[in-house]
C-alpha cells in the first residue's frame, strides 16, 4: 500500500489531530516537527504541525491532501512536542491551544480571502455604483483583499457586495497564504572585483581626479576596508561625510556595488568580564546547590532579599556554559529583564538573548530560530513565562527567578498553564536541572522541599553583610483621630521622607491601586458611575480627567454632575498611585517624583527608562504599584513606605495572606541594600494582624507554618488540589440554569469536594455573566481519574443543546 499520511496539530481549540494525505516522496521528506499548509472546512487553510507520519488510513473520513511543505526542517523539536502534550494532558486544553500559544504568530499562517477580477466580463453597466468601485480598482490591481475592499468602500460590511459580484460573474474569490515574518537586510558596500589590483585602484584615482566627492568616497572607503570587515552603506555616508547619490553614481560607474546580508533586529552587545567573587555564605549556598543537584533535579534557594542570589545563578550559568550547555532563565515580570540583561552581559557578553510578548513578531522569530539552531547568541535566554516554549535542543539549567510570582500562571486564553510548574517537567524531559529562587517561596514550593520531593538551600544574609531593613507599623486609625494625616500620608512616614531627601537618599512608595481614585461618588444620592460591560464602578484617570474600566478598558469624560440625580457634588473615594503621585508634586514641589504603573510603561521601552532614570538618581521618589516588588535593585534606596497594606489583605481569597506578607517583604527588600540599614514605613489600620505582625519580622518560618495549619484545616493547597470551572455567557439566566446542572452533576460525582456555585468579585466582564464551580480533589484521590470523570460530564453538558453555546472553561491548579 503506497498510501501515506500524516497526523497534524491545527492551530484551533480542537483535542483530536487530523489525517492529510500525502505522495510517498512527501512522506519521505516530511519531518516530525514541520510546517504544512493544509485545507480545513470549507475555504480556510491553516499552517498545521506535522506530529505523525503513516501509513494507517482515517475510519470517519476521507483524508484530503495538504496544501503546500512550509519548512525546510522542523521549527519544533521532539521534546518540545512531549511538552505540549503534557501541558495539554494536565492543564485540560486543547493541543491547538497549545501549538497556537508555543509558536511566535509569524509561524502560524492563516489563508486570507483574495478578490480577483473575471477577465471575460464585460457588461459593466449592470453594476450597482459600489460594485463598480470593486471592479474598477482590479484593473489597476491583479487582486484585492477583503481589508482592502473594506477601505475602499468605506464600511465593514462589504461581503454581500463581493457574493453580487460572484453572482454576476464579474469576479471570483480565493483563499491566498502569506509568509508573515520578513527577514532584517542590511546595505552593505563592496568594492567592485574588476578593480582589486593594485595597477587598477591606481587607474581607478587618476580616472576620479576630477570627481572630487566620488575620489573621497573611493579613499573613505579604503580607510574603513582596513579593519577587514564588510562595510554597511551608513556608515561610509557618516564617516566620509559624503551623500548616498555619490554612492549610488560610483556604483552606476562600477565602481562599487551593493549588497545585502540579513541580520537580526535585536543584538545585546557586551564584553565578557570576570564574574563577581562570592562571599562565604553566597559559596557555601552554591556548592549546597551543586550537590543537591546530585540527588535532586530541582532544589529551592530560599535567599532573603539583596542576599546576592543573582551572583550565585551567575557561577551555575557559567558552568553550563562551560559544560556547552542552554540556559533557561524565567523572569516574572517583564520589568525584570532591564536590569538583569545589563548585569548578565557584564558577565557572558554577547551570548544572550531575550524573549518576551513587548518583542514585536519579527524580533520574537529570530529568537526562536536562534534558540533552535542553537546559536552562540542564544545560550542564555532570558524571558517571561511564554519562554518556556522556545526549542531548546540541548538545555542544562533553568533558574526560576522569584517563582513565588502569579505572573507565571497565564489566565486567559487557554491553554492556564504555570510556567513554573511547567518548567520543572520541561527540566525533567530534557534531563536538566531546575532552580528555584526567592526570598517569600510559595507555600507548595517550600511544602515539597520538606517532603523531599526538591532540595533546600537557604542564604539569610544579606550580601556585604547589611542588615535587612528596620520595620514599622503605622496606625493611621489613631493618626486620623488625632489629624496627623496630610492626605495619604502619617506625619511619621512624611518625617522618614524628608530624612531620607536630606541625605539624598531615594524613596520608594508602594500603593497597589493605578489611577487617580477607584471611585468617584455622588455625596447626595451615593450613587458611582459603573462600566456598561462590566459589574465594576469606573476608576477616574485625573491626567486624562477620564473614568476608566480596568476589565474592558471601556472610557469616557469624567461627568459634571451625578447621572442619577443632577447634583455636582462628586466626591473621589479610595487612591491610586496617579493621586499619590500629584500629592507629592505639592508637598515636595523641588523634588523629581516618578510614576511606575501600567498607564507609564505601556511602551516597548516604557520601563527601560523609569528604571534607568530611577538608577541615575534623576527621580527622587518613586511610586508604584506591584511591579516594583519584583526583584529590582537600586543602591539608594534608603526608604520604602507602604501606604494601606489593608487592601492587600482584606481579599476574599485562600491565598491572601500568603500572598500580602509576599509583596511587603518583598517591597521592602527593595531598601537599604547598599551600606546601610533601610527602612520601611508601612501604614495600615490593623497594626496587630498576625501577618504585619511576621512581617515586621521577616518570620517567613512562622507565616509558612500558621497558613499550612488553615490550609490543611479548609482543604486548599498544597494538601488538596484546585480545578476551578467558570462558565461565561451574555444571557444571565442560560448561566445560572448551566451551572446548576454542572453542580449537580458534579456533585453526584465529587460529592462534599464541589464548592459553589459561586459569582466572582467582577461578576460580569465584557457583558459576560461569570459563574463559578471549585473542585477539590483530596491528596490520596487519582488525579488522572478525576480528570477522564471531569471530561466526561462536560462532554455531556456541551450536547445539551441550551447549554451548547454557554463559554467552558477548565483552570488546574488555580491561583
Amino acid at each position: 500500500m503506497n498510501t501515506y499520511f500524516i497526523d497534524v496539530i491545527l492551530p484551533i481549540p480542537i483535542q483530536k489531530t487530523f489525517s492529510y494525505a500525502v505522495t510517498k516522496a512527501e512522506a519521505e521528506f516530511l519531518q516530525k516537527g514541520m510546517r504544512v499548509a493544509v485545507p480545513f472546512g470549507k475555504t480556510k487553510i491553516y499552517s498545521a504541525l506535522v506530529l505523525d507520519i503513516h501509513q494507517n488510513q482515517p475510519e470517519l473520513y476521507e483524508a484530503k491532501e495538504i496544501h503546500q511543505i512550509l519548512d525546510e526542517k522542523p521549527i519544533v523539536t521532539e521534546v518540545q512536542l512531549q511538552n505540549w502534550q503534557w501541558i495539554s494532558k494536565y492543564y485540560m486544553c486543547a493541543l491547538g491551544d497549545v501549538y497556537r500559544a508555543a509558536l511566535p504568530s509569524a509561524f502560524l499562517l492563516e489563508s486570507e480571502t483574495v478578490v480577483l477580477k473575471n477577465e471575460s466580463f464585460v457588461t459593466e453597466e449592470m453594476l450597482t455604483d459600489e460594485e463598480f468601485l470593486i471592479f474598477e480598482a482590479l484593473q489597476h490591481q491583479s487582486q484585492l483583499t477583503i481589508h482592502q475592499v473594506v477601505d475602499i468602500l468605506g464600511k465593514k460590511k462589504v461581503l454581500p457586495i463581493i457574493n453580487e459580484l460572484i453572482g454576476k460573474n464579474a469576479v471570483y474569490v480565493q483563499e491566498e497564504i502569506y509568509e508573515q515574518y520578513k527577514p532584517k537586510m542590511v546595505k552593505y558596500v563592496r568594492l567592485h572585483s574588476a578593480y582589486n589590483l593594485d595597477k587598477d585602484l591606481q587607474g581607478l584615482l587618476e580616472q576620479l581626479s576630477r570627481a572630487k566627492k566620488q575620489r573621497e568616497a573611493v579613499l573613505g572607503y579604503f580607510q574603513l576596508a582596513a579593519n577587514k570587515k564588510p562595510i554597511k552603506v551608513k556608515d561610509l555616508e557618516n564617516n566620509i561625510g559624503v551623500s548616498s547619490a555619490v554612492i549610488k553614481s560610483l556604483v552606476e560607474k562600477g565602481i562599487f556595488e551593493f549588497y545585502e546580508i540579513q541580520t537580526d533586529r535585536v543584538n545585546y552587545k557586551g564584553e565578557t568580564n570576570v564574574l563577581k567573587e562570592l562571599n562565604e555564605f553566597q559559596e557555601k549556598a552554591l556548592s549546597e546547590i551543586k550537590t543537591s543537584f546530585e540527588t535532586n533535579e530541582a532544589v529551592l534557594l530560599h535567599g532573603v532579599t539583596s542576599s546576592g542570589k543573582t551572583e550565585v545563578y551567575t557561577k551555575l550559568i557559567e558552568d553550563n556554559l562551560n559544560s556547552g550547555k542552554q540556559i533557561l532563565f524565567l523572569l516574572p515580570e517583564i520589568a525584570l529583564t532591564t536590569q538583569i540583561i545589563t548585569r548578565l552581559q557584564n558577565y557572558f557578553g554577547n551570548q544572550i538573548s531575550v524573549f518576551h510578548s513587548k518583542y514585536s513578531m519579527n524580533e520574537r522569530v529570530e529568537v526562536w530560530n536562534n534558540v533552535l539552531n542553537n546559536k552562540p547568541k542564544a545560550q542564555i535566554i532570558l524571558g517571561a513565562r511564554s519562554s518556556v516554549f522556545l526549542p531548546f535542543s540541548n538545555l542544562g539549567l533553568i533558574i526560576v527567578d522569584e517563582e513565588h510570582e502569579t505572573s507565571y500562571k497565564q489566565f486567559e486564553p487557554s491553554p492556564r498553564y504555570h510556567a513554573r510548574d511547567t518548567a520543572v517537567v520541561l527540566a525533567h524531559q530534557h534531563k536538566a536541572k531546575i532552580l528555584l529562587g526567592s526570598a517569600t517561596p510559595s507555600l507548595e514550593s517550600y511544602f515539597n522541599t520538606q517532603n523531599g520531593k526538591y532540595g533546600l538551600v537557604e542564604l539569610k544574609r544579606r550580601y556585604g553583610n547589611v542588615q535587612l531593613p528596620k520595620i514599622e507599623l503605622i496606625d493611621i486609625k489613631e493618626k486620623y483621630r488625632k489629624k496627623k494625616m496630610k492626605g495619604h500620608f502619617s506625619d511619621r512616614l512624611l518625617t522618614l521622607i524628608d530624612e531620607s531627601l536630606e541625605n539624598k537618599e531615594q524613596i520608594i512608595l508602594f500603593q497597589n491601586r493605578r489611577g487617580f481614585s477607584p471611585v468617584i461618588e455622588c455625596t447626595t444620592c451615593g450613587v458611582a458611575p459603573q462600566c456598561p460591560n462590566c459589574d465594576v464602578s469606573l476608576t477616574y484617570h485625573k491626567y486624562r480627567s477620564e473614568l476608566k474600566c480596568h476589565y474592558c478598558n471601556y472610557q469616557r469624560a469624567k461627568p459634571n454632575s451625578c447621572s442619577a440625580c443632577g447634583s455636582s457634588t462628586l466626591d473621589t473615594k479610595g487612591f491610586g498611585t496617579e493621586q499619590i503621585e500629584l500629592e507629592l508634586k505639592e508637598l515636595y514641589p523641588d523634588h523629581a517624583i516618578g510614576r511606575m504603573d501600567l498607564d507609564t510603561t505601556r511602551g516597548k521601552h516604557g520601563y527601560q527608562k523609569i528604571i534607568s532614570a530611577f538608577e541615575s538618581q534623576e527621580i527622587d521618589i518613586l511610586v508604584g504599584t506591584q511591579m516594583l516588588s519584583k526583584g529590582l535593585d537600586f543602591n539608594n534606596v534608603s526608604l520604602v513606605g507602604i501606604l494601606n497594606a489593608d487592601t492587600m489583605l482584606n481579599f476574599p481569597d485562600f491565598r491572601a495572606h500568603e500572598r500580602s506578607y509576599d509583596m511587603m517583604v518583598q517591597v521592602s527588600g527593595r531598601a537599604g541594600r547598599a551600606q546601610k540599614q533601610g527602612n520601611v514605613a508601612i501604614q495600615t489600620f490593623n497594626p496587630y494582624h498576625q501577618i504585619l505582625q511576621q512581617v515586621s519580622t521577616t518570620n517567613y518560618a512562622e507565616m509558612y507554618k500558621e497558613q499550612l495549619q488553615e490550609r490543611w484545616q479548609y482543604h486548599y493547597p498544597p494538601y488538596y488540589r484546585l480545578i476551578k470551572i467558570t462558565l461565561k455567557h451574555k444571557d444571565f439566566t442560560k448561566v445560572e440554569s448551566g451551572i446548576h446542572w454542572l453542580a449537580k452533576a458534579l456533585q453526584n460525582v465529587f460529592a462534599e469536594n464541589v464548592l459553589g456555585p459561586t459569582a466572582p468579585v467582577v461578576s460580569r466582564v465584557r457583558n459576560q455573566y461569570i459563574k463559578n464551580l471549585t473542585i477539590k480533589i483530596p491528596p490520596k484521590q487519582n488525579l488522572a481519574a478525576t480528570k477522564k470523570q471531569l471530561d466526561k460530564i462536560k462532554t455531556t453538558f456541551q450536547s445539551v443543546k441550551e447549554f451548547r453555546p454557554i463559554r467552558f472553561i477548565i483552570d488546574v491548579d488555580a491561583q
